[in-house]
């Protein structure tokens, strides 16, 4: 999510070429979403969301409302990651996970400072044996190359010692960065959300999928095909504006180290979830889904340990 593009003016429902079907539940053994939000903006406010072009999530979203939307497309478990830079809402999330609905929570902590007792902080609250990774909004950061400070570097490197993935959220232009904060740190797993944002609507694809496939060279980089409907022109995106985007990822991460992702409530800014589902299971191979759809998820967050 950025304060800045206010997600282009998106609208939701606004689908041309993939109509909203009634999938019914997932056909699969076991579904786990590795990106969703929650928020209480009384709590913890959202900025970010504009009230005129940006009406479908002008509201709180919490535990009952994911509890609906799982229930109504068999989805088995989500994992919520942090919107905002913030302790409080962390551990707001981590107090709502309850192990089930939300199967483990990606949070946040300042690397600037003192992560380990940050971490033991949070681990000691209500939910937090269910703190999975940590994110920062490095998209939304008034430094640009926040990542390759050495201070965060420090930082990192105690995340490792923690056993704690380390969810990478940036723009296309930040990758480079990306790169090479990852290939020094190789004792750290990154998950590169939403694909590194591609740049779809300006057909500028190239430094984009070179910047991919550095990262793809890495073992420690995986990868959430989420997203990306909110980054294509909102209302007028059709299957194939996203074909060569996942074949692309396909092609270089392999089925082992992807994701599924909904970005949930924000991709109902962008055709919903129901849309997104349906394209993401004509696009990745059958015989692949039972790892894509749970199984990468639960090895990159260890939720098979009993932790989570």
């Amino acid at each position: 999510m950025s304060t800045s593009d206010r997600r282009r003016g998106a609208r939701p429902n606004q689908m041309q070429d993939i109509p909203r079907p009634d999938l019914g539940p997932l056909p699969l053994p076991e579904v786990l979403d590795s990106h969703t939000h929650l928020w209480k903006r009384t709590i913890i406010p959202q900025p970010w969301i504009d009230l005129e072009t940006m009406s479908a999530i002008d509201r709180d979203f919490w535990v009952g409302d994911l509890q609906h939307l799982q229930e109504r497309r068999g989805i088995r478990g989500s994992l919520v990651v942090q919107s905002a830079n913030s302790l409080v809402e962390t551990s707001e999330l981590l107090a709502a996970a309850d192990g089930s609905v939300i199967r483990g929570v990606i949070g946040w902590v300042d690397l600037e400072d003192n992560v380990s007792a940050q971490l033991e902080s949070l681990r000691r609250g209500r939910g937090g044996h269910l703190l999975v990774g940590i994110r920062h909004l490095v998209h939304q950061d008034p430094d640009p190359h926040w990542l390759c400070r050495d201070t965060v570097a420090t930082g990192l490197d105690q995340l490792s010692a923690a056993g704690l993935p380390f969810d990478l959220v940036v723009r296309a232009d930040q990758l480079a960065d990306t790169v090479q904060v990852a290939s020094s740190h190789p004792h750290v797993t990154f998950v590169l959300d939403h694909l590194g944002r591609p740049p779809i609507t300006s057909n500028e694809l190239g430094r984009w999928a070179k910047s991919l496939e550095s990262l793809a060279n890495l073992p420690n980089v995986v990868a959430k095909v989420s997203g990306l409907t909110v980054e294509a022109a909102p209302g007028r995106w059709s299957t194939e504006d996203l074909r060569p985007i996942v074949e692309l990822a396909l092609k270089l991460f392999g089925t082992g180290r992807l994701m599924f992702g909904s970005d949930w409530p924000v991709v109902e800014l962008a055709g919903g979830i129901d849309n997104w589902i349906a394209v993401v299971r004509a696009l990745v191979p059958d015989p692949d889904h039972a790892l894509f759809f749970a199984g990468n998820a639960v090895s990159t967050y260890g939720l098979g340990r009993g932790d989570a």
